[in-house]
């Protein structure tokens, strides 16, 4: 049985801990008001956030709720500033913990691993490999049981504050999207009295969402043996022959059953590795070539026109927003192959590759 960490508690719901959290929580942040106020009268709401965890009075704050659609519809939840700051802290203290038993081919919200790396991975285990099982969870944000991730937590931490703190976040989650799915033993109304989901958005939501598949981690590269990559809910296994792989999404299926999971019946799909296979927004071909989803440059050209049209009806848009919000686009197409794509679409403009170089 894996070592169950005690004493953590006073390792960050102190005022030297909680004043680095807020630094870490205020990058890229620090013109949004929420941010902004905080800053304010820094001292005074860390001396308060201190107080209320030493005394265990901390409750969370009521999310802000938006509504994203690009590239798909999702409920993305924003907390409050001062629960942003204790959860960057508890997470400093709580996942060198967890990040020890990952396994290496789990890239999420990771240092040194991220998006890029896990299609790398893809690519090396697709030129290996003549079939790969891709898989996607059905929702899986708002299918994430509470009480099954709790009980994760138990089988690492043994500190009783800090494991009050994780439950607090947790139960403060605010209502998600309704997943009415029944498992073996239900009975009509479990899917109703069972709380589940995480908000979208938050550092222990995504940290949290992370743990909670660590165990299918552990079974699908070391019971199943299978050349494996997965990034959050997308993950992909790779075989010669593809009843091996047929057989794997079967005892797949059940071990996700055990965490009240269920497997996307569109978006999972077994295919030839010559094949292009779209991964993590990218579309990947054979010898390394790489292309961008046509629905990803449909939607940046009209993002683009959009930003094209306030500025010249002189809206309130500066030239920097938007050099940041087309830079975030190129630095994605920049790991496919679409220099000629980004000369088209710029055109001797402000981002053509051409002037650039």
């Amino acid at each position: 049985m894996s070592e169950r960490h005690d004493h953590l508690y006073d390792r960050f719901a102190n005022f030297p801990a909680l004043h680095a959290a807020a630094r870490r929580a205020v990058r890229g942040k620090r013109k949004k008001p929420g941010a902004s106020a905080f800053f304010v009268n820094l001292e005074t709401e860390l001396l308060r956030l201190e107080r209320e965890l030493q005394l265990q009075t901390y409750r969370p704050g009521r999310y802000i709720t938006i509504e994203v659609r690009d590239p798909k519809r999702r409920i993305v939840s924003a907390a409050p500033f001062r629960d942003r700051v204790v959860h960057h802290a508890l997470c400093a203290a709580i996942e060198p913990i967890f990040e020890r038993g990952f396994i290496a081919n789990s890239y999420a919200n990771r240092k040194g691993k991220g998006t890029h790396n896990a299609v790398a991975a893809y690519e090396r285990y697709r030129d290996r490999h003549a079939h790969v099982l891709r898989c996607d969870i059905y929702r899986y944000f708002p299918s994430i049981d509470h009480e099954i991730l709790k009980a994760v937590f138990r089988r690492r931490i043994a500190c009783e504050r800090t494991l009050w703190l994780m439950d607090r976040i947790v139960d403060g989650s605010n209502l998600q999207e309704p997943v009415h799915l029944h498992f073996a033993d239900d009975n009509l109304f479990t899917p109703f009295e069972r709380r589940r989901g995480l908000p979208i958005g938050n550092l222990t939501s995504q940290f949290f969402a992370n743990l909670y598949l660590d165990g299918f981690d552990h079974f699908a590269s070391e019971v199943l043996r299978a050349p494996y990559v997965r990034y959050v809910d997308d993950f992909a296994l790779f075989h010669d022959d593809p009843a091996v792989l047929a057989g794997w999404r079967d005892r797949i299926a059940r071990y996700l059953e055990g965490r009240r999971l269920k497997l996307h019946p569109r978006k999972t799909r077994m295919c030839a590795t010559a094949e292009p296979s779209e991964f993590l927004g990218l579309v990947l071909v054979s010898k390394g070539w790489r292309r961008l989803p046509e629905d990803n440059v449909h939607r940046f050209r009209n993002r683009l026109r959009g930003l094209r049209d306030r500025w010249r009806a002189g809206a309130v848009i500066t030239a920097e927003q938007i050099e940041q919000r087309v830079r975030a686009w190129i630095a994605h197409a920049e790991h496919a192959n679409t220099w000629r794509l980004r000369h088209a679409i710029f055109a001797d403009g402000w981002f053509d590759p051409a002037c650039e170089a």
